[in-house]
């Protein structure tokens, strides 16, 4: 077989593809959990806070903080991460308030979002993208 430019040009292209394919696949991921926790309902912009680092020096331990008075449900996903549910969190007609704060890991750079399920069924939703440093350099 003779390698000439075009092979170089088509195995190059196929390469780029095939290293593509898996962030096609997380982003689905992540908007298949939304879909099935919210059943495809609208989200508000507005009843969750959502508390997250501008910029982490260790994706393995991410603090992050969520508050959604009136939720009765919140799910927080890392849409980079190769499973991107992280938690859901629960609260009873009992709870004193519907705050959770909890270390997540994030495989690198990504958007962290909440999406609170409030008493009355409607849902609200807050997104952070949280910037992850190589060694703590800045990036």
């Amino acid at each position: 077989m003779e390698f000439t430019r075009r092979n170089a040009i088509v195995m190059g292209a196929s390469a780029f593809a095939a290293l593509a394919l898996p962030k096609l696949a997380i982003a689905a991921a992540g908007d298949d959990a939304i879909a099935a926790f919210t059943g495809g309902a609208e989200m508000a912009d507005t009843g969750v806070t959502l508390t997250a680092p501008e910029i982490a020096e260790n994706g393995n331990t991410v603090p992050i903080e969520v508050d959604a008075p009136g939720a009765t449900e919140i799910l927080v996903l890392a849409m980079g991460n190769p499973t991107p549910g992280v938690a859901t969190f629960g609260f009873g007609p009992l709870a004193g308030s519907q705050h959770a704060s909890t270390r997540i890991r994030l495989a690198g750079t990504q958007d962290v979002v909440a999406i609170a399920k409030l008493a009355d069924g409607s849902f609200a939703k807050a997104s952070s993208t949280v910037k992850v440093t190589i060694g703590g350099c800045g990036g």
